[in-house]
C-alpha cells in the first residue's frame, strides 16, 4: 500500500507539474501584455494581443498610435466642423484670444454631463480669463443640441462624426480602449497649445487645471 501511495503521490505531481508546464507555455507565446510602467507612460492605449510571438515595446506603442499627436509648444491643427445648431465652425475663427478645447467621449454619460455642467458653472470665469470654451465628441449636432438645452450649456459643441479631428490631435482612448478620451487643450492666442490635461476618470479636474493655468498666464 506504502509503494501505492508514493505512486500516486509522484505520479500527481508529475501530471501537475506538466499541466502547468503547458499553460506557462500558451499563455507566453500567445499573449504579450506590456509591463506596468508603460501602461502608466503611454495612459489610455487600447490594449491587444500580440498577432506576432515577439514581445510588445512601449516604443510600438507609442510610434503606432500617437503619430499624429498634438504637443504642447506645437500649433494646433485647424479644423471645420459643426456645432450644436448644424453651423459650420472653424478653430482660426478663436484666433486673438484664449480657447479650451476639451475632447470627451459622450453625451449624457454620467461623467461627461458632471464635466459639461462644471464648465457651464464655470463658465463666467473663463470668460472673465478672457477665453472661449469647446466641447468636442463624436456624437450629431441633434445629440448635441439636446445635451447643450437639456443643461444649459452657453458654449459651443463641436460634432466630430467618425473622429477625424480626435484622431488629427492624436487624443488617447481610455485605458481599455472601451471609450474614447477624455482629454483637455488650452491654446493661447495665437493657438499654440499651451496645456494638456488627462484625465479620463476626474472629469471636474479639467476645469480646475484649465482655470489654475488661464489664471497663472
Amino acid at each position: 500500500m506504502a509503494s501505492s501511495s508514493s505512486f500516486f503521490t509522484f505520479s500527481s505531481q508529475t501530471t501537475l507539474h506538466s499541466h502547468l508546464h503547458r499553460n506557462t507555455i500558451l499563455t507566453k507565446t500567445q499573449f504579450s501584455v506590456p509591463t506596468k510602467s508603460s501602461e502608466s507612460n503611454f495612459f489610455g492605449l487600447r490594449l491587444s494581443p500580440s498577432t506576432s510571438r515577439s514581445p510588445l515595446s512601449p516604443c510600438s506603442f507609442k510610434s503606432s498610435i500617437f503619430a499624429k499627436q498634438v504637443n504642447k509648444g506645437q500649433s494646433a491643427p485647424d479644423f471645420t466642423l459643426k456645432d450644436q445648431n448644424g453651423k459650420p465652425v472653424s478653430l482660426k475663427k478663436y484666433k486673438g484670444k484664449p480657447v479650451v478645447v476639451y475632447f470627451y467621449p459622450a453625451d449624457e454619460t454620467p461623467g461627461c454631463t458632471k464635466q459639461a455642467c462644471a464648465f457651464r458653472d464655470s463658465y463666467e470665469k473663463f470668460k472673465k480669463a478672457g477665453a472661449e470654451v469647446i466641447g468636442i465628441s463624436g456624437d450629431d449636432s441633434a445629440s448635441h443640441k439636446a445635451f447643450a438645452s437639456k443643461y444649459k450649456l452657453p458654449y459651443t459643441l463641436l460634432s466630430d462624426e467618425g473622429n477625424r479631428v480626435r484622431k488629427d490631435w492624436g487624443v488617447p482612448g481610455d485605458l481599455f480602449g472601451a471609450l474614447p478620451g477624455r482629454q483637455t487643450y488650452v491654446l493661447d492666442k495665437n493657438g499654440v497649445v499651451q496645456l494638456i490635461y488627462n484625465n479620463q476618470f476626474q472629469p471636474e479636474k479639467h476645469i480646475d487645471e484649465t482655470l489654475k493655468f488661464l489664471k497663472a498666464a
